[in-house]
């Protein structure tokens, strides 16, 4: 049933490359679909994207106005969240479009069909990424999201809120920054992954965001990495996928 939905939904809508909708779009013609927004998590599939050199279609869903609770996205992703990917031309036999939400799940998947930035099946280096990757998606996600919404969002100015969020962002920046004081190079070693690509950009808005709340030269190894991904220009480019400002 998902499958035929999916197939339907490209052959009836049409969209521009980075055109906010509040209608169901449909694809264009590259072989990649990303529905999304600008935010770390969004960023992240922008950087892969840009990385491995694919072609795609961005098409921005401003979660300002609820897009992403609209009938036709609840396709894509049933949990109403950015970024999705669609793959029109999916690994394996099955060549039906494959709807992918989650962007862990996006990362790996990315990694796995083109064989770059994650090292290959029962090799310790993989685990070790996904590993790492993990705890970007359970810790520096979450956390730094709640410690952002309590600073900036929440209606009600709750202390214990603000201290507990901003407390654990603050151990997890240290966890990562000793992590890289190990490493000397990106995040599980010397080779960069899609574990970079997924922590860089909630480390780089935290950090940037935050600065007067974080005490002065605390992560020297964080601001070393973040000055590495920053001089990409496939990492400048991803960034700007799917920006309100692009």
């Amino acid at each position: 049933m998902f499958r035929s939905l999916l197939v339907d939904f490209y052959r009836t809508t049409k969209i521009k490359r980075f055109m906010a909708t509040t209608k169901a779009p449909s694809a264009g013609d590259k072989t990649y679909q990303l529905y999304s927004l600008a935010t770390p998590n969004g960023q992240k599939i922008g950087i892969a994207l840009e990385e491995l050199g694919l072609e795609y279609d961005a098409h921005l869903i401003d979660i300002s106005q609820n897009i992403q609770y609209e009938d036709w996205f609840k396709k894509l992703n049933p949990n109403s969240k950015i970024p999705v990917l669609v793959d029109r031309q999916p690994i394996g036999n099955d060549k039906q479009p494959i709807a992918l939400f989650e962007s862990g799940a996006i990362l790996i998947y990315l990694a796995d069909k083109t064989g770059k930035f994650l090292a290959p099946m029962g090799t310790h280096q993989r685990y070790t990424t996904i590993e790492w990757l993990m705890w970007q998606m359970s810790g520096i996600g979450p956390m730094f999201g709640q410690a952002n919404h309590f600073h900036r969002a929440a209606k009600e100015d709750v202390a214990y809120a603000k201290n507990r969020y901003l407390n654990e962002a603050k151990r997890l920046l240290e966890v990562l920054d000793t992590q890289l004081n190990t490493t000397n190079a990106f995040i599980t070693g010397n080779d960069y992954t899609i574990a970079d690509m997924a922590t860089f950009p909630w480390v780089r808005f935290f950090i940037t965001s935050y600065r007067n709340k974080l005490d002065d030269n605390a992560y020297p190894n964080i601001e070393k990495w973040l000055a590495l991904l920053e001089d990409r220009p496939q990492v400048q480019r991803g960034l700007k996928v799917c920006s309100k400002n692009a």
